[in-house]
Parts: structure tokens; sequence; C-alpha cells
């Protein structure tokens, strides 16, 4: 099994964190490569065992994992236990070997470790997501319930869909600073993650605290699921954090 680690959680041996990717070690249907989503029509019971096994390899079991139901919205959530809660693009706790599941495939997935305060956070942002700022909102929730600071606040912004391949048209364009976007024919190149890692910079957070992963989901279809690449065949990776 290949999976995408993150250096700057790699200085805190508390933190467990993992991004899975289309090598898995489970027989698969294609089009579906180590699918982890159980909404994109793949057989339910492989995408159970895919989890199973990508949940091991971390150390966890699906008795110590939360997953949310993304629907690009601002809703952040304090969690305690493991399982499927409501709607939600962001989660929040400071339970030990609880991990916080993020599902991926273009969207930009934000995780958050306080160092401090032994406090994590896994944020589920596209464009709408970072329209209404849930990276922002994340980091006061954290900064009102555990008095996080932003220099005890480590970042990692994990892979998902580079500037050059995600077009969008001008109602989208026009929501955002047009620094963050490059005009092509009628259509403009957003860039998302730099929106989001400006939201943490903007915050207070030391650049040497935070990662931006230059993988592109949309180009690395060797490894990464992308829905603007695959479509309806595209799965979904998880990107988990965890406290030990």
């Amino acid at each position: 099994m290949v999976l995408l680690k993150s250096q700057i959680f790699r200085q805190f041996p508390r933190v467990i964190f993992g991004i899975s990717t289309k090598k898995g070690d489970t027989k698969s249907i294609p089009p579906f490569f180590f699918n982890l989503s159980l909404s994109v029509g793949d057989d339910p019971g492989i995408v159970k065992n895919n989890r199973k096994n990508f949940f091991k390899a971390l150390g966890l079991s699906e008795r110590s994992v939360v997953l949310q139901k993304q629907t690009h919205s601002d809703i952040c959530t304090f969690v305690n236990k493991a399982g499927l809660i409501g709607e939600s693009d962001a989660m929040i706790t400071d339970k030990r070997h609880l991990g916080l599941a993020v599902s991926v495939a273009d969207c930009t997935p934000i995780f958050l470790f306080d160092k401090k305060n032994k406090a994590i956070a896994a944020i589920h942002s596209g464009w709408r997501g970072t329209k209404k700022k849930i990276v922002f909102k994340t980091l006061k929730m954290l900064q009102e319930n555990f008095n996080s600071k932003a220099e005890d606040i480590y970042a990692y912004i994990g892979p998902s869909i580079g500037q050059m391949n995600y077009e969008v048209g001008r109602e989208v364009y026009e929501q955002f600073d047009p620094i963050y976007s490059i005009k092509r024919g009628d259509k403009f190149l957003l860039n998302v993650k730099r929106i989001n890692y400006d939201m943490l910079i903007n915050f207070g957070i030391p650049k040497k605290q935070i990662q931006l992963s230059k993988l592109c989901t949309y180009e690395q279809s060797d490894i990464l699921h992308s829905f603007r690449r695959d479509g309806a065949a595209s799965g979904r990776h998880l990107g988990i954090i965890a406290l030990r």
C-alpha cells in the first residue's frame, strides 16, 4: 500500500497522519482503484475492505475513525466518538486515537495540529467552502475553544487540483480576488490551494509551520483520484489525522 505522509507532522510522534492513494493492497473492480467512498457506485464490500486496510496501516480501525457527510458547507463539528456524523466539512477533536477523515477527489484537504493544546482538525474545502472561509472559521473555533494560538499551529495542505487544471466560469471567478486567477479564453484558472494557504498565513501561522503539497490530483493519474479528470469513474481517497 502506498500512503502519502506529511513532512510537517513527522516531527510530532503524537500525530498519526496519512492520505490513501490508488495503490492499495486489495483487489478493485475497474474503473475504481482502491476507492474509499461508498457513494460513487463502487462495490460496498470492496470499499469497506479498502477502508479497513487503510485504517489498519495507520494503526486505527473502523471503530476509531470519524467520517462526515461533506456538502461543501462551512460547518465545523467537534467530535469525541467514532462513526458517521451528519453534514459537516470540518472536524475538531482533542481525543486520542480518534481519526478525523476527509474524503477528496480534487477539493483541498487541510489538516491542523495545535502542538500546545494537543488538538487537531481536518477540513474539506472546495471552492464553495473556500469562499465561505471554512479554514478561517475552523481556526477561530480552535482559538475560542482551546485557546489555540497561531504560533502553536502546524498545517498541511494536501494534494488537490492545481490551478492550471482548475478551470472555472466568470460566476466563480468573480467571487474571489482576481490575484488568484489566470484568464484563459473566456474561462479562468482558479488557485484554490493558494487562497487557503493565504488564509492560514493571514491568521498568523508562521510560513515554516505550513506545508503545501505540490501534487495535483488531476495530473497524478497514477496515484490520485480526480473527479475533473475521470468524472463518474473517479473514486475518492481519504486523508486522516489522529492523536496517539
